[in-house]
């Protein structure tokens, strides 16, 4: 059952900044250095910025590159999925419409992580919204 949110754009995606921030910092050992999150319509776009450890960017680095980052890939793909419930959760708690799907890849050159969310709905939000601008969230 959808739940009515009084509660702005601005708002929500700052909630969800700090939830991710905190999800990272449980689930993957270390948060990022900047989270910003958007809500579009039925999407919730995250991105974080600086979550590589140095061990991972190392080994992104190694002289068999490709297999370095693939191997980084597939670590944090497996802690995310492990972890994968407990995150929707959080966003379905935060905006109150469950989690379709969610989907996510990392950047081993740049250290930053993208997971976009498809809710099963668009979430209620207090006023239009026209004017908010993406949250964005400090470690």
């Amino acid at each position: 059952m959808r739940r009515e949110i009084c509660k702005t754009i601005g708002e929500l995606e700052a909630e969800i900044s700090q939830a991710v921030i905190r999800f990272e910092k449980e689930v993957m050992g270390r948060g990022p250095l900047e989270t910003r999150s958007y809500l579009l319509d039925d999407l919730v776009l995250v991105r974080l910025k600086g979550v590589l450890t140095p061990a991972e960017m190392k080994l992104a680095g190694t002289t068999d590159r490709q297999r370095g980052r693939y191997l980084l890939k597939q670590v944090r793909l497996e802690l995310l999925e492990h972890g994968r419930p407990a995150l929707e959760e959080l966003i379905h708690n935060i905006l109150g419409v469950p989690v379709k799907s969610l989907h996510t890849d990392i950047s081993t050159k740049t250290g930053e992580r993208i997971i976009v969310f498809t809710l099963e709905s668009k979430p209620a939000v207090d006023g239009d919204g026209a004017a908010a601008k993406a949250a964005s969230v400090p470690r």
